[in-house]
């Protein structure tokens, strides 16, 4: 039965506690969707790079690919560089993915954006720290 790629894409950074956001993100999503293999890598300053790991993708038993960005809002990495990577137009979020096995859908999501659930979280964030520092 084939399975949905899933890139889960962070920005990198030369603090490692950002690596360890997207790795264990990536692994809470592999927890909650077992129709997708998840794979977490980076734009830059952490690894594995965005062309190392979605190349693994092309050995896996998968109908579509696709590469998720964990940043907040648009700019140039997710207009341009990402897009230029994955082989789509600039602010591109359609292509095709080559695989052992042929070509397969390739979707880029968008970022985060003004999503409702970031209210929440912030809202949640700014009540843990009113009691934890007041």
């Amino acid at each position: 039965m084939s399975k949905t790629g899933f890139l889960l894409v962070g920005h990198g950074s030369t603090k490692p506690y950002n690596k360890q956001l997207i790795e264990n993100t990536a692994k809470l999503i592999a927890q909650k969707e077992k129709d997708y293999i998840v794979k977490c890598a980076f734009m830059e300053n952490s690894t594995p790079s965005i062309p190392e790991i979605i190349d693994t993708f092309r050995n896996e038993d998968i109908d579509k690919m696709l590469v998720v960005p964990l940043f907040l809002a648009r700019g140039v990495h997710i207009d341009v560089d990402i897009p230029e990577i994955l082989g789509i137009p600039e602010c591109g979020h359609k292509g095709t993915f080559k695989t052992a096995k042929g070509e397969v859908p390739l979707v880029f999501a968008s970022p985060i954006g003004d999503n409702p659930m970031l209210a929440d979280l912030m809202i949640s964030s700014a009540k843990n720290a009113l009691k934890e520092y007041l």
